[in-house]
């Protein structure tokens, strides 16, 4: 397989790995992101069909901690992405390496856990403009460097990362054309993980926090029909410690009349197993309407 074109603009990129897998290609590339100030790494998988074809473009979220290895390495989303021919786009979960005091002192708030918004508040606010990066920055990149179809994407993610998926898919009406998420943190102002973050990231006043909420932010939505999928395991240590709060976005979206799949999976944890059981469903999910 050639390599695609790579063009050298402020949308250059640095291929740091690539493995043929699954008939395509999982690669990693590092870029300097002008949202983030930063030097940032995302893993794309390019399906067989990349090479002859525009494919659309799945966005995988992921959740505290992760970098964009987690997904990529743990989850087995490549064998239906080649099937389905959807390239697949992991980011990093936070800016990298900005030198800002306190950043690696918490394991659920600054390097790792970026929440997936654009802070307002110092010192935070200059590199912690992940909602940007995700909606905005990267999707340019991924169109301009690789076989895209820039009108066919969607996104899923997995707990702070499907909190992410979630709320920039009904932020913005018909960008996404379907989401999925595994064990998102559902309603970020009413839990620890996302008062702790939000406090952090988007100060004090709470009114400003609720653009960021997947369930408020359902309790607005009036853009094009939005199908969404969760899954979520019923031995979830997280949901026990009222972290995901699905039930509050259910019912949000069940009165707004918004389509949810929520299935609960018995003995299913939080981790990265979970999700390898149940990825083909939702990689299955995104095609039904990137395909369509």
């Amino acid at each position: 397989m050639s390599d695609l074109p790579v063009c050298r603009s402020a949308m250059a990129l640095t291929q740091v790995s690539s493995n043929k897998c699954a008939g395509g290609f999982q690669k990693v590339f590092e870029h300097d992101s002008t949202e983030l100030k930063c030097k940032m790494k995302f893993a794309v998988y390019l399906p067989p069909k990349a090479e002859t074809d525009k494919c659309p473009v799945l966005y995988w979220l992921s959740g505290l901690t992760c970098t964009e290895q987690n997904f990529i390495t743990k989850a087995g989303s490549q064998l239906a992405a080649a099937e389905h021919g959807i390239i697949v786009v992991a980011p990093d979960t936070s800016p990298r390496g900005c030198n800002i005091e306190g950043e690696d002192e918490n394991w659920d708030f600054g390097t790792g856990a970026g929440f997936y918004v654009n802070a307002t508040q110092d010192p935070w606010k200059t590199n912690y403009r992940m909602y940007s990066y995700v909606t905005e920055e990267l999707p340019k990149l991924i169109n301009a460097n690789f076989s895209t179809d820039p009108d066919r994407m969607s996104i899923s993610g997995h707990s702070m990362g499907g909190h992410g998926a979630l709320i920039c898919a009904l932020k913005n009406p018909g960008k996404y054309k379907a989401v999925s998420a595994f064990a998102p943190i559902c309603n970020p102002v009413q839990c620890p993980w996302g008062q702790k973050a939000f406090t952090g990231y988007l100060g004090a006043d709470r009114s400003t926090w609720e653009a960021y909420d997947a369930t408020v932010l359902a309790a607005s939505y009036s853009g094009p029909q939005l199908d969404i999928l969760i899954d979520q395991g019923r031995d979830d240590q997280f949901l026990s410690a009222s972290q995901l709060l699905p039930d509050n976005l259910i019912a949000v979206c069940s009165e707004k009349k918004i389509p949810v799949v929520f299935r609960l999976q018995p003995g299913y944890d939080h981790s990265y197993y979970f999700i390898y059981s149940f990825i083909n469903d939702h990689i299955k999910h995104h095609a039904k309407y990137l395909n369509a």
